[in-house]
C-alpha cells in the first residue's frame, strides 16, 4: 500500500485512520496529507487522520493540493515535512504526493534525472515536470 520513492519518502493512495498504526510500525515519523477535505465523499476527514497520528506519536502535516496545481509555498512546506522523515505522503492516488515530493527534492538540489528515476521506480512518471525540476534545482 505504501510505495517507497526514496528510503525516506513513501507515497500512498488515500489512507484511513487505521492505517496510521501500520505507518508507525513501518517507521514513519510524519504523515503528509495532500488531499483537500471534501474532495470525495468516501475520504475520511483530515482531522480523523491527524487524531490517529497524534495517538501514535506521529507528526501530521496538511498540504492540500487541488486542481489549481502546485505553489512554491506548498513545495517549501513539503521540504519542511521531509526534514522530519521518514515521511508518508498521501492523496487520492499518490500522484500529487509524488509530484510534490519531486518538486521539493528538486528545490533541495537533487538532480532532476535522479528524481525522475526514483519516481519511476515507484511507478510514477514525473518526466512532464522536467522543466520545472530543472528550474527549481538550478540544473
Amino acid at each position: 500500500m505504501f510505495i517507497a520513492i526514496t528510503p525516506h519518502v513513501s507515497v500512498a493512495p488515500q489512507i484511513a485512520p487505521a492505517d496510521v498504526a501500520l505507518a508507525t510500525a513501518q517507521g514513519f515519523r510524519t504523515i503528509v496529507n495532500n488531499r483537500p477535505d471534501g474532495e470525495s465523499l468516501d475520504q475520511p476527514p483530515g482531522a480523523e487522520i491527524e487524531a490517529a497520528c497524534m495517538a501514535q506519536g506521529l507528526d501530521y502535516v496538511a498540504i492540500p493540493i487541488d486542481h489549481t496545481g502546485f505553489s512554491l509555498e506548498q513545495v517549501e512546506a513539503m521540504a519542511g515535512a521531509m526534514a522530519n522523515g521518514p515521511v508518508l505522503a498521501f492523496c487520492r492516488s499518490g500522484t500529487r504526493s509524488c509530484n510534490l515530493w519531486a518538486l521539493a527534492a528538486a528545490k533541495a538540489g537533487t538532480a532532476p534525472a535522479d528524481i525522475v528515476a526514483a519516481a519511476g521506480e515507484g511507478g510514477y512518471n514525473v518526466a512532464g515536470l522536467m522543466p520545472l525540476l530543472k528550474q527549481l534545482s538550478g540544473a
